[in-house]
C-alpha cells in the first residue's frame, strides 16, 4: 500500500522531532537536501545528524503543517509544496548562540520531490533571521 503525502511528510517531520530512524522507510539513501545545513553531511545519513544537532540546541521540537500543495501527478510522483512551522525551546548553542531558554516558532517552505513513495530531494528555507530575533540574538556572519 502507497502512502498518502499527509502521511508521508508527516512522517518526515516527525523524524525532525528527534526521531531520525523514521527517514529509513520515506527518504532515498542519497537523498538531495538543499541546503545543507551548518557541518551536514549529504544524503539520508546526513540528515541524521543534522537531527542529533538539533536534538541538542532544542527541547520539544517540533515542525506544524499548516498547508501542503500536492502537484504530484496519478502515478504519486511529483512535486510537493509544504509551508509550516518549526516551534520549540532552545536549550543548547546554536549558530553560536548559548541556550536562551526562550520559546520559539518561524516558518518555514519547502518542496520536496517524491518518487516510488520516497522523498528524493528537498528544497528549503527556514526564517532563521525570525529565531534570531526571538532569542535576542544577532547573527554574526
Amino acid at each position: 500500500m502507497t502512502r498518502s503525502i499527509e502521511d508521508l511528510l508527516g512522517t518526515f517531520y516527525e523524524a525532525f522531532s528527534g526521531k531520525p530512524e523514521l527517514l529509513d522507510d520515506i527518504v532515498v539513501d542519497d537523498w538531495d537536501d538543499i541546503p545543507l545545513g551548518p557541518g551536514q553531511a549529504p544524503g539520508r545519513a546526513g540528515a541524521v545528524g543534522l537531527i542529533e544537532e538539533v536534538g541538542k540546541a532544542f527541547s520539544g521540537v517540533r515542525i506544524v503543517v499548516h498547508q501542503i500543495v500536492d502537484g504530484c501527478g496519478s502515478d504519486g510522483n511529483g512535486f510537493v509544496g509544504v509551508r509550516g512551522e518549526m516551534r520549540g525551546v532552545h536549550a543548547g548553542e546554536f549558530f553560536g548562540i548559548p541556550a536562551t531558554g526562550r520559546e520559539f516558532q518561524f516558518r518555514i517552505h519547502e518542496f520536496h520531490e517524491v518518487v516510488g513513495g520516497h522523498i528524493v530531494r528537498t528544497w528549503h528555507l527556514e526564517d532563521w533571521l525570525d529565531w534570531f530575533r526571538q532569542v535576542d540574538a544577532s547573527p554574526t556572519h
